[in-house]
Parts: C-alpha cells; sequence; structure tokens
C-alpha cells in the first residue's frame, strides 16, 4: 500500500525545517502524533534524509494496514550548521589530513561546535515547530524521537543527554566519547591533541559537556539516560568512527528497568548507513513510539 506523502517547508525562526507526514495529516484526527527528527552525516545535507522519510512512513502505513493500532508520524530533517543551505566555509568540515590541502587545522573545534550546535537546534525545534505544524491546537506532539548518521548520530548522544523531552535516540556509525575518538584520528594523522589542534578551551567545553562526563552509569534521575530507549547501529569494520571510541561508554550505559538498550554491531560494515540500519531504525521507531501496546502485529 503506497502512502501519499507531503513535504513542507517551515521557517523557524530562521531555520528551514523540512516537515513530511501522510497527506491531510493535520486534520485527519484529533490524536497527538508522533515526531521523528532525523539527522545527516558530515558532508551531506537534509536531502540525504529523504529517502528514509519516505521508507519511515510507508512502514508506518503497511503496519496500520496490517491491524496495528498506531499514533500518526510526522518526520522532520534540517541543514546541520555549515551544511547544505547553512554553508558558511565547506573547508570547516573536512579533517586532519597529510595532504597541506585538504589538511583542516581546526578539525577538532569545528566539528564539536557543529554537533553541540545541532543538539542545541534539535531543541530550538522542539520549542517551536509545533506552533507551526498546528496553529489552531488541531494536535499535539506526544513523543519526540530522534536518529542522526555519523555526524547526526554524534549529535543525537548529546541531544539525548541534554533534552528530556527526546526518549528514544537511534545514534547510527556515531560516537559519545569525542576525546576518545579525537586521540584516534590524531594519532592516525601525526598530529596532537594540544594547542593549536586542541586548545584548552575546547577541552573544558567538551569535559563539561561530552557524555562520558555525566553520569551515565548511574541506576537513577542523575542519569541523563535513564529511562530512555536507545537503539545503538555501528559498522565493525568503520575505521572513520571504530566502535573502538564508542564500546566502553555503550557497555557500561545504564538506562534502567524502563529504559531499553539494544546495540547492533554489522559484520562486514565500515562508515556506512546502510539499508539494514535503515530497517532497523524504523522497527525500533515503530516498537517504542507509534505503536500503541497491545494492538494486533
Amino acid at each position: 500500500m503506497a502512502v501519499s506523502v507531503e513535504k513542507e517547508e517551515y521557517n523557524v525562526g530562521g531555520l528551514r525545517v523540512n516537515v513530511f507526514a501522510k497527506a491531510g495529516l493535520r486534520y485527519a484526527s484529533a490524536e497527538p502524533v508522533v515526531v521523528l527528527i532525523a539527522l545527516h552525516g558530515r558532508l551531506g545535507s537534509a536531502d540525504n534524509m529523504e529517502a528514509t522519510a519516505h521508507g519511515m512512513l510507508q512502514w508506518a502505513e503497511e503496519k496500520r494496514a496490517a491491524g496495528a493500532k498506531q499514533r500518526d508520524l510526522v518526520f522532520v530533517t534540517f541543514d546541520q550548521r555549515n551544511h547544505g543551505s547553512r554553508i558558511v566555509d565547506p573547508h570547516a568540515n573536512g579533517a586532519w589530513s597529510k595532504d597541506a590541502d585538504e589538511h583542516n587545522e581546526r578539525h577538532a573545534v569545528d566539528m564539536y561546535s557543529i554537533q553541540t550546535g545541532t543538539a542545541r537546534d534539535v531543541s530550538f525545534v522542539l520549542d517551536f515547530l509545533p506552533a507551526y505544524l498546528f496553529p489552531d491546537d488541531e494536535r499535539t506532539v506526544a513523543e519526540w524521537a530522534l536518529m542522526g548518521v555519523s555526524l547526526g548520530g554524534h549529535a543525537v548522544w548529546l541531544a539525548l543527554k541534554d533534552e528530556p523531552r527526546v526518549r528514544i535516540g537511534i545514534p547510527i556509525i556515531g560516537c559519545p566519547d569525542y576525546m576518545t575518538l579525537m586521540q584516534l584520528r590524531a594519532d592516525k594523522q601525526g598530529v596532537s591533541l594540544g594547542p593549536p589542534y586542541m586548545p584548552a578551551s575546547l577541552r573544558a567545553t567538551v569535559h563539561a559537556s561530552d557524555p562520558p562526563h555525566a553520569s551515565y552509569r548511574a541506576a537513577d534521575r542523575s542519569n541523563p539516560y535513564f529511562g530512555k530507549k536507545i537503539l545503538v547501529l555501528s559498522g565493525a569494520d568503520d575505521v572513520l568512527v571504530p566502535w573502538s571510541a564508542s564500546r566502553a561508554f555503550v557497555d557500561a550505559l545504564v538506562v534502567g528497568e524502563h529504559g531499553r538498550k539494544e546495540v547492533m554491531l554489522l559484520e562486514g560494515v565500515g562508515h556506512q548507513y546502510t539499508e539494514a540500519m535503515k530497517w532497523e531504525a524504523f522497527r525500533f521507531v515503530w516498537e517504542e513510539a507509534l505503536v500503541v501496546k497491545g494492538s494486533a502485529l
């Protein structure tokens, strides 16, 4: 069963936000909706997530047709900072390199500032998008979910930590431990994690805000991940964001009995957003956000 998908673009305080939903969603019901925000990867744009939007909406419609009682889905994308329509300096999206023309000395601060800014943009969208979507209070948002690929996956880990309204998160080929990831890259490129590559001011910012410095092992509400539903998708052969940089954090992460931590390390997969990853993300969002518990599956 093919679903008719409408795409609308909203100017949310100067941020271009793309909204995908089944045609006629606004007035189809008064029931609350689920909003899933999808974040693209470094060097990409919101356009990269459009096929995922159509796929997720199609999946949901097929489940509904099979008898599932479920909430309606709104799928949201936007360009990360210095990407797509927000590009300011393409060189700033590059990494450290032994090729002088490609080398970006400020890679560490450029990448962390983008992913941190994206996590803050997520909160900004949560604050204001409902007023654009439902100006007459036609519907409300029952659940906010977040998925992201690569750079977007890094931002998912930050948003899950900092934004209590995001209860469901899917980091795909992303890393929660920035310093470990940067150390691996520095070693590979022969640079030092000191000035100018890693100034003390940046190190202090990372220490104050990165997930490994939160109470992620605690079995109580002092842990910002406690009670959250998280699907981690990574490639076993990823050399750009190796699983070794994430493993210690993910293994020790506590989400509690009402949370969910599912980890999938795909063999033979490098730094790729694969079809298998896409379908696993669809499944997780459907199970944790869309389906009404107890309905036919």
